[in-house]
């Protein structure tokens, strides 16, 4: 199966994780593009320590990809769509070991976003 990978864009046209991989450093940068095409490649067979999923029944069906480079970690949160098709959501820098709740909830408003303008059209 060919495992597509599409960004979530806001109604505004901002494409938060291309924001998101715009603010990192080149090295970390490359890195994150390196397993998003990892993610592509492996699709829902790609496992820790690359994917895990997000706890908690609001978050159901949200992902976070996970990237680490030396000390310094981010994660880029995702959701499948369509049987083929991720959707990546929103990134940000891993700076303590509990994913921040704003983080969380950015992902699932912008998951629902995407998920209730597909049922419009």
């Amino acid at each position: 199966m060919e495992w597509k990978v599409e960004f979530y864009q806001r109604r505004n046209g901002n494409i938060p994780v291309m924001e998101f991989l715009l603010s990192l450093s080149p090295k970390m940068r490359a890195k994150a593009y390196s397993e998003i095409e990892l993610l592509k490649e492996h699709g829902i067979y790609l496992k820790e320590p690359y994917v895990k999923s997000i706890k908690g029944e609001k978050y159901k069906g949200i992902y976070e990809l996970r990237i680490k480079l030396g000390t310094d970690a981010s994660r880029i949160f995702y959701f499948t769509y369509q049987d083929n098709k991720f959707i990546l959501l929103s990134g940000f820098l891993k700076k303590t070991n509990k994913t921040p709740s704003i983080e969380l909830e950015k992902a699932r408003k912008y998951k629902d976003d995407f998920e209730k303008r597909c049922q419009d059209v």
